[in-house]
């Protein structure tokens, strides 16, 4: 396929037959990782209207990818990709927990896809903010200023402390005072992203069996990263306000969980914010059940300051607040942090330098410099401007489409609704030239629904808008969806 996804005609000219050609477009799509284990591929009929060929055609096109063991036929259902084996099977596989779920999606193709723009076109379904959106000439001056004279050799030889750089701890404590959150430096611990910053909690604070809470609609990964865990994952209703206060409180007495990871501030994928009367009950079941709360504060740095965060609430008694630069800075930046309650630190650190012994000061006393000069903040102040206007054109483009925004228009991510199963959108709009992500990936057990997540910063293009219409349109007046 190339870089840009869209796919040209089928040939009627070339050496290979049709349903070779077919065939080959589906196992790239498969093989690119473009299509997850358990993506539903077209309805033969559906198949054959959108390339202009015979049913016959997609039926042996098909029957070559079961041949090749890529697709799976279900009677009654049609044909879902395979997942692929990844070594020998083990002699002995322990039976999986009654409340463990299976991984939900290949959570690699959502991070393979959302993170890496596959050509000139903004993609609605990305993660990160487009490039022309980012400050390139702050971080290039930021890392001249933090290797002048010697800092570069002393920056660059040695490894860094364990904790994290101590100038970034500060101006991270100087941060969190801004929000509320008084934190001394020495409760703040650097990390990879904060990607493993929820991992290094998870593996210090849970072991194999435990339960953890979840917000459903969630992050894909996180629920795949637990469940490789070995962990119970128990899925949480998200609303506007925050979590569903009586599923939460049913599952906390039913399965004493150890954890319950969430995010506060333009969640995702609907950028709702936890109210402070929800704060506030789930902070008194927290001490009523005897869990920690993990605070993904992931998006902090394009919310508004006064912006509920439970670890604010708390003061990092039994939250524990992770965060990163790469959402709003780069996603090459790969520092995140950790605010942790002081009697946690050190075995976070400890399971720090198990896993990446200790992180890049290089980096983060670029950053550090970045928060004390108030270049970062200026430079969200611009981003969150840009985020404003992409949010009215996308209003616009919604409206227009017949479409309908189930979110607040806030923060970087809108929820949509389409009125079809928009998992069955993903190869006609991925062949179309746009990458999607649909309503399926963010649900801890995977299930058909009618909703999808979009960038609001790439997803500006009528061309974008006209194309899913058409095509929910389409798969509409085939049979009508009533998924959810």
């Amino acid at each position: 396929m190339s870089t840009a996804f869209a796919a040209p005609p089928l040939s009627r000219d070339s050496d290979l037959p049709l349903a070779e050609q077919l065939a080959g477009r589906f196992a790239e799509m498969i093989r690119q990782h473009h299509l997850s284990p358990g993506a539903r591929l077209p309805s033969v009929r559906s198949c054959a209207q959108t390339h202009g060929v015979s049913p016959y055609t997609v039926v042996a096109a098909y029957d070559q990818l079961l041949a090749r063991g890529l697709v799976e036929s279900r009677p009654q259902r049609g044909f879902f990709v395979r997942a692929q084996p990844v070594g020998p099977a083990r002699a002995t596989t322990p039976a999986p927990h009654p409340f463990q779920p299976s991984t939900p999606i290949d959570a690699t193709t959502l991070i393979r896809g959302m993170f890496h723009e596959p050509g000139t076109r903004p993609m609605p379904g990305l993660g990160t903010l487009p490039p022309a959106w980012l400050d390139a000439a702050m971080l290039g001056a930021a890392l001249r200023k933090v290797t002048q004279g010697e800092r570069l050799e002393a920056l660059s030889l040695h490894y860094g402390e364990p904790q994290g750089d101590q100038r970034l701890r500060d101006a991270l404590s100087h941060r969190m005072a801004e929000l509320g959150l008084r934190a001394a430096p020495e409760q703040f611990i650097t990390t990879v992203g904060a990607t493993q910053a929820l991992d290094l909690v998870s593996r210090t604070l849970l072991r194999p069996g435990d339960a953890v809470l979840v917000d459903e609609p969630g992050w894909a990964v996180e629920f795949a990263r637990l469940a490789q865990l070995g962990m119970r994952i128990l899925p949480v209703p998200r609303g506007q306000d925050g979590p569903d206060l009586a599923v939460l409180a049913h599952l906390a007495q039913s399965h004493a969980p150890k954890l319950y990871v969430t995010v506060s501030v333009l969640h995702n994928p609907t950028s709702a914010m936890l109210s402070p009367g929800h704060a506030h009950q789930v902070l008194k079941l927290a001490e009523a059940h005897d869990f920690h709360i993990l605070e993904d504060d992931v998006y902090g740095f394009l919310a508004p300051p006064h912006a509920t965060r439970m670890a604010v609430l708390d003061e990092l008694q039994r939250v524990i607040l992770v965060g990163s630069f790469s959402k709003a800075l780069s996603p090459s930046w790969r520092v995140g942090y950790i605010a942790a309650p002081p009697g946690l630190v050190e075995r976070i650190v400890n399971t720090k330098l198990l896993t990446t012994l200790t992180t890049a000061p290089l980096l983060e006393q670029a950053l550090a410099w970045c928060l004390e000069q108030g270049l970062m903040r200026r430079h969200c102040e611009r981003v969150v401007a840009q985020l404003d206007a992409a949010r009215t054109r996308c209003m616009q483009l919604i409206r227009s489409a017949g479409f309908q925004l189930l979110s607040a228009p806030q923060g970087l991510f809108g929820w949509v609704d389409v009125g079809v199963d928009t998992e069955r959108l993903v190869i006609p709009l991925l062949e179309a030239g746009w990458l999607i992500a649909p309503g399926a990936l963010f649900h801890a057990h995977r299930q058909p629904s009618t909703l999808m997540r979009i960038n609001y910063a790439s997803s500006q293009d009528a061309r974008f808008w006209k194309t899913l219409q058409a095509e929910a349109m389409r798969l509409s007046s085939q049979r009508p969806s009533t998924a959810r």
